[in-house]
């Protein structure tokens, strides 16, 4: 069972989509206009039933208010993701995050060390640095309209066979209805948005849990060589799986092999 509903974090408002019953897993989406807890992890959260997904819209996006005399950034996001599950009585919880939520995820582990069990990073952010790309600058520049969308789909995937008609205007719908909030997150010059979003070296030396890295060997928007490869050497406790013939999108883009790597990691037992 599916549930769609608005949480009270703070006193700001955060959209929320939560699915099954069991031990807890934040999913963190990724930064590209349009993007939404509910589109990034719906069809992820339907094959993980034995788990509690709570897939919020993180500020600046989909239903989720800015807070008032607040401004988006890894800061933001952090302690508002922690805020929410705070809110919502989970004393421990996984953590997925793809990106722009894969640095997130990292941060959160960081901040909240008892309650964060697992983290599982997918095509993230967050690499001391990695900086930015261009395909990230072009995706974060996406204009809020039908070229706009498929020119972002189309440096997300590798098979430009998943940018169908629908799935561009299902996008250009979503950062139609997005925009006005969007266009206060990543304004030009971008690079500095990329820094924001990046972790000290002592940061992610510091993170306890379990760590599961998942990239695409064809990712052009976080490339493997500077956003997964790097971290290896910065997290105590880390595994990496490279998936072949997939860019930035593994849940789109092989969905069972990525299901069963999340389901495989999430069910094993945390050291600490």
């Amino acid at each position: 069972m599916t549930e769609l509903r608005t949480v009270t974090v703070d006193g700001s408002p955060v959209h929320v989509m939560e699915h099954g019953t069991g031990p807890a897993v934040l999913m963190l989406h990724g930064s590209g206009p349009g993007t939404t807890g509910s589109g990034a992890w719906a069809a992820t959260a339907r094959a993980l039933p034995s788990w509690h997904v709570v897939a919020p819209d993180q500020a600046g996006f989909g239903r989720t208010p800015i807070p008032s005399g607040s401004r988006g950034g890894l800061r933001l996001w952090t302690e508002q993701a922690a805020a929410l599950m705070d809110t919502l009585g989970v004393e421990e919880y996984a953590v997925v995050g793809h990106s722009m939520g894969g640095a997130v995820a990292l941060a959160l582990a960081a901040a909240r060390p008892r309650q964060v069990t697992h983290v599982v990073a997918v095509s993230t952010m967050g690499t001391p640095g990695a900086g930015l790309s261009p395909d990230l600058d072009a995706i974060w520049a996406a204009p809020a309209d039908p070229l706009g969308a498929r020119d972002m789909l189309s440096r997300l995937v590798l098979d430009q066979a998943l940018v169908t008609e629908a799935a561009v205007a299902a996008r250009a719908a979503a950062m139609r209805e997005g925009e006005a909030a969007y266009a206060s997150l990543f304004p030009p010059p971008r690079a500095r948005w990329a820094d924001d979003l990046t972790l000290s070296a002592r940061t992610l030396a510091g993170i306890r849990a379990p760590v599961l890295l998942v990239h695409g060997a064809q990712d052009r928007v976080t490339p493997l060589g500077t956003a997964a490869l790097p971290l290896l050497e910065h997290l105590a406790d880390v595994r990496l799986h490279v998936l072949g013939r997939c860019g930035h999108v593994p849940a789109l883009e092989h969905p069972p092999d990525f299901q069963r790597l999340l389901s495989s990691f999430l069910d094993r037992k945390p050291d600490h």
